[in-house]
């Protein structure tokens, strides 16, 4: 499937960049099915949630890609998810996350 470009451009999660099989479960997971729904959620407690409902710590680069569709669907250009990595680890190291 296509990736979209712009997030006008999505009907479908598999459209997401840095998206594949495994984040659409994930997201489903998380009573996601639309890309619409992604629109101001803050991708730490989706993280969060995910680790609650699968009763496991996924690996930190999912961080990454929550951030990635995140701000994808809030109008930022797509990006590669590990573009997020250094965002991810300022935030969780800062004082006010925890």
């Amino acid at each position: 499937m296509k990736k979209a470009l712009t997030c006008d451009d999505i009907r479908q999660l598999e459209q997401l960049p840095n998206v594949g099989k495994a984040t659409v479960a994930d997201l489903h997971l998380l009573g996601i099915t639309d890309p619409q729904q992604l629109k101001g959620r803050d991708p730490y407690q989706m993280y969060d949630e995910l680790c609650a409902v699968t009763k496991v710590r996924h690996d930190p680069c999912v961080y990454d890609v929550f951030i990635s569709i995140v701000k994808f669907m809030d109008g930022e250009p797509p990006l590669a998810w590990w573009h997020y990595t250094a965002e991810r680890k300022a935030y969780l190291a800062s004082p006010s996350s925890q």
